[in-house]
């Protein structure tokens, strides 16, 4: 108890608090994303419930990794060299989830742009399955986002109450946003496209990053913020141009 009253009269762990808190919820947009365009292949009735129970699972997984940080932080060790550049365990992570992001992203835009004849391939005759199985590719693809977050989180305190709250904020970000965000892109299949794009480009960041390019964070979000600068102005000029 006295260390949690000693963090609470730290300004530098006030700070490190925010700094996380606004990290999670810029890296929280990845995720949202993703979520979003999955579940809004279930029927309307169940997209809400997948939303929170992913979200909540989760959340709950990003909390137990946070008490195994020494196990985190030795996935970072090397593990074998590729053309002069080591590999780690995290690096192995990325990769697989990189890919998986990219082929996931790819597939919904095949789907979009071809859909099929004999009805959606999302479809499940057991409702029940198609949201297990949405969870299961939101918890897959949060364990790549949570490794990653939780290194860098290392990196900027070492205090894992900090880190706890920092998460549990970016969560109720999250779970507020859910549903406006699906709602949204479900009803703009033009926004739909750009998501995805942005899921091949965070994508193609966490394979350059697993193989050792870094890509600046900062570069990336500044490009989907333009892009979706644009699209928000397509919008508002499809909505006036209706209106008149």
């Amino acid at each position: 108890m006295d260390y949690i009253f000693t963090l609470l009269a730290d300004p530098a762990a006030w700070a490190a608090l925010l700094a996380l808190i606004t990290m999670e919820v810029v890296l929280g947009i990845d995720n949202l994303l993703f979520i979003s365009i999955l579940t809004n292949k279930l029927p309307p009735e169940r997209r809400s419930f997948a939303r929170r129970l992913g979200i909540g699972m989760a959340v709950g997984m990003r909390i137990a990794l946070l008490f195994v940080i020494a196990w985190i932080i030795g996935l970072t060790a090397p593990l074998f060299s590729v053309f002069g550049n080591e590999i780690s365990w995290r690096d192995i992570i990325l990769i697989g989830g990189g890919l998986f992001l990219v082929w996931k992203a790819t597939k919904e835009i095949h789907h979009h742009m071809e859909p099929p004849e004999e009805g959606d391939m999302f479809e499940s005759r057991a409702a029940e399955l198609t949201v297990a199985a949405t969870i299961g590719q939101i918890l897959v693809l949060d364990l790549v986002f949570s490794i990653d977050s939780i290194v860098t989180a290392v990196g900027m305190t070492e205090h894992v109450p900090i880190m706890i709250v920092a998460v549990l904020v970016t969560v109720s970000v999250m779970l507020l946003a859910a549903d406006p965000l699906g709602n949204f892109i479900g009803r703009h299949p033009t926004v739909i496209m750009l998501a995805l794009g942005f899921l091949l480009l965070i994508g193609v960041a966490l394979i350059a990053d697993g193989f050792g390019v870094k890509i600046p964070k900062g570069y990336i979000y500044a490009a989907m913020a333009f892009s979706a600068l644009i699209e928000a102005l397509n919008l508002f000029a499809r909505r006036n141009r209706k209106t008149a």
